[in-house]
């Protein structure tokens, strides 16, 4: 399996993935925990991690997957929401809140 259908399947078998520097119970940097707190305050129990620290190849082509640059990279759905900014943005105005709810009906 190449590291793009490696990126596609967690995409695809998680409602909430994030792709971050270390995981939801140690993040190693501090977007990536400003993210995890905004879902977990948000309602989050089905997030998914993926430590880019640990896989090279992942943290080397998640940007060409996404077409988008930095990490942490959140989707739901398999769609791109995007990074740590956004998901504060869509925390702050309740959006964030509403999506994951949305997603722990299915």
């Amino acid at each position: 399996m190449s590291v793009m259908e490696r990126i596609q399947s967690e995409v695809e078998s998680h409602p909430i993935v994030l792709f971050m520097k270390g995981n939801a119970q140690f993040p190693m940097c501090g977007f990536s925990s400003r993210a995890v707190q905004a879902l977990k305050a948000a309602g989050a129990t089905q997030l998914h991690t993926v430590n880019v620290l640990e896989d090279p190849e992942i943290r080397a082509n998640l940007p060409r997957f996404s077409n988008w640059p930095t990490f942490p990279q959140l989707f739901i759905h398999g769609e791109l929401i995007g990074g740590c900014d956004i998901t504060l943005e869509l925390f702050e105005s309740g959006e964030l809140a509403r999506m994951i709810s949305e997603t722990q009906r299915q």
